[in-house]
Order: structure tokens, then sequence, then C-alpha cells
């Protein structure tokens, strides 16, 4: 597996940072307003942050003394190719299943 997916599973992996991600996917966010909606310190909502980052599953832009949060799209391209995989996967074992069940019951 590709550095670039085990940071971005790793950052999926806290069930936190899978929030994080669904309000950016609304709308990007400082600091202080995903603070506001988590019991948690700035410092620790800014340790997720980091590893989502890390990730590439946000971007962070400084707008004067604001930093914005940002949802990065593509930074979910690793994960989605590597689950496609298995969908094939599994797609081509249920095929050949069907096919031989069918072939049986002839």
């Amino acid at each position: 597996m590709q550095p670039q997916t085990q940071n971005a599973f790793r950052a999926l992996a806290d069930p936190t940072r899978r929030d994080i991600v669904q309000m950016l996917a609304a709308q990007d966010m400082t600091i202080a307003q995903l603070t506001e909606r988590f019991d948690m310190t700035r410092a620790a909502v800014k340790k997720h942050l980091t590893v989502l980052s890390d990730g590439g599953l946000i971007t962070v832009e400084t707008r004067g003394r604001e930093r914005i949060n940002r949802l990065e799209p593509q930074g979910m391209a690793p994960v989605l190719d590597w689950f496609s995989y298995f969908d094939q996967f599994w797609d081509e074992r249920l095929n050949k299943l069907k096919e031989a069940i069918e072939r049986k019951q002839k």
C-alpha cells in the first residue's frame, strides 16, 4: 500500500476525524469553528486537522489571522481506488459463483 493511501486510511480511522471531514464537506471552517462543535481543546482539534492534512484529505489556507480548513476531495482517491479493487474482486467472485450454481442447476 502506498504511503499516501496509508496516511489517508490513518486519517479516516478516527471517528472524530470522520466527523470533521463531513463538516468540511458542508463548508470550509476555521479551527475555532470546529472546536465549538467538539468537547475538546483547540490543540486536540489542531492535532486531528494535522492528521487529516497529512492524509491529503484537507488543505489549509491562511487568510489574515485565520486558517481556513477545506476538504480536499481528491484526497479520497487513494482510498476509493483501494476499495474499488475489492469491489471488482467480489464482483468477479460472485459472478463465478453464480455461473457455477447455474451450471449445476442445468
